[in-house]
C-alpha cells in the first residue's frame, strides 16, 4: 500500500486496503487478473501451481500458491493478464528477493529531474520512465486524444453562461416587480423595506439555484461514470469535485446577482411617481 497510491477500483469483492490486508495475512496468497480467474474458473482457496525461476539452481521450479482475490488493475501491472503475491513469500521461494520495478514517489513535482538523477545514479542498464514522458508518448498515438484544452473552454462557457443566467433571471424578475414596488413605495414603504425584498429575492434565486444546480450535477456525473464504466480502465471510485472552479463560479454567480440586486434597489428607491410614469 505504501509503494503505491490503489483505488478501490482496483479490486474485486472488497476495498483496496481489505484485499491487500488479506493478501498480507495469507503468505502463499495469489491475486490473479479478472481474464485469468474467469479463464480457469478459479474460486477462493485453489490451489494454483507456478513455475518461477530458483535463483540458486536457474532452474523452473513449481510453487504453489492459493487464489485469494481477483484484481483488475495494479500499477507496476505490465499487461492485462498478471498475477499479485507477497514479495517475501516469493523471495524464500525463489531464494531472490531483488525487485524488477520500483515506483518513485516525488510528490507530483520535479518527475523528469528525479528521473534524470536515477538514472545517472543506477547506469544505462536499469530502465527508467516517467510521468511526463509517458504521457507524451501516449498523447501522441492516433487513438489518444488530449481533453484539456476542450475542458478548459467547456468550463470558461460555463462559467459565463452561469453567471449571466443567474443574474438575467434576477433582473428579469425584479423588472417585472417594478410596478410593485413602486406602488410599495406610494404606499409608505421605506427604502430599508424595499431594499429587504429586494436582496431577500436574491438571496432565495442563490439558494434555490445553488442546490437545484448541485443536485443535478451530482445526478448527472453519476450517471455518466455509470454510462462509461466498461470505458474507463479501471473506472473512478469517487467522484472527483473542482473546488476551485466550483468556488470561481459561486463567486461569479454571486456578483452577477448582486450588481442585478443593486440595480433594481436604486430602481426602487427612486421617486415613485417618476417610476409610474416610465411605466
Amino acid at each position: 500500500m505504501a509503494a503505491g497510491r490503489l483505488q478501490d477500483a482496483y479490486f474485486s469483492g472488497g476495498t483496496a486496503r481489505q484485499v491487500m490486508d488479506h493478501l498480507a495475512r495469507q503468505p502463499d496468497g495469489l491475486l490473479v487478473s479478472a481474464e485469468t480467474a474467469k479463464d480457469f474458473q478459479l474460486n477462493p482457496g485453489d490451489q494454483v501451481s507456478l513455475r518461477l525461476q530458483d535463483n540458486r539452481t536457474h532452474r523452473l521450479r513449481p510453487v504453489v500458491f492459493h487464489f485469494a482475490g481477483v484484481v483488475k488493475e495494479f500499477p507496476t501491472a505490465p499487461k492485462d493478464s498478471f498475477l499479485v503475491a507477497n514479495a517475501s513469500y516469493v523471495a524464500r521461494a525463489t531464494g531472490n528477493d531483488t525487485a524488477g520495478t520500483l515506483l518513485v514517489d516525488t510528490g507530483g513535482t520535479g518527475q523528469q529531474a528525479v528521473a534524470r538523477h536515477v538514472r545517472a545514479t543506477l547506469g544505462p542498464t536499469a530502465h527508467v520512465s516517467d510521468l511526463p514522458s509517458a504521457r507524451t508518448v501516449t498523447g501522441s498515438s492516433l487513438t489518444a486524444v488530449d481533453l484539456s484544452g476542450l475542458t478548459r473552454v467547456e468550463l470558461g462557457f460555463a462559467l459565463a453562461i452561469g453567471a449571466a443566467a443567474g443574474g438575467l433571471v434576477l433582473a428579469l424578475g425584479l423588472a417585472e416587480r417594478r410596478r410593485t414596488l413602486a406602488l410599495a413605495s406610494v404606499l409608505g414603504a421605506r427604502g430599508r423595506q424595499l431594499s429587504g425584498f429586494v436582496w431577500s429575492e436574491a438571496g432565495l434565486v442563490a439558494t434555490a439555484g445553488a442546490a437545484a444546480g448541485a443536485v443535478l450535477g451530482w445526478a448527472l456525473s453519476e450517471m455518466l461514470v455509470k454510462v462509461l464504466s466498461g470505458v474507463f480502465d479501471p473506472p473512478p471510485s469517487a467522484l472527483a469535485v473542482p473546488w476551485d472552479y466550483l468556488g470561481a463560479l459561486a463567486a461569479a454567480v454571486a456578483a452577477a446577482l448582486a450588481v442585478a440586486a443593486w440595480t433594481a434597489v436604486r430602481h426602487a428607491r427612486r421617486p415613485p411617481l417618476t417610476e409610474l410614469r416610465e411605466l
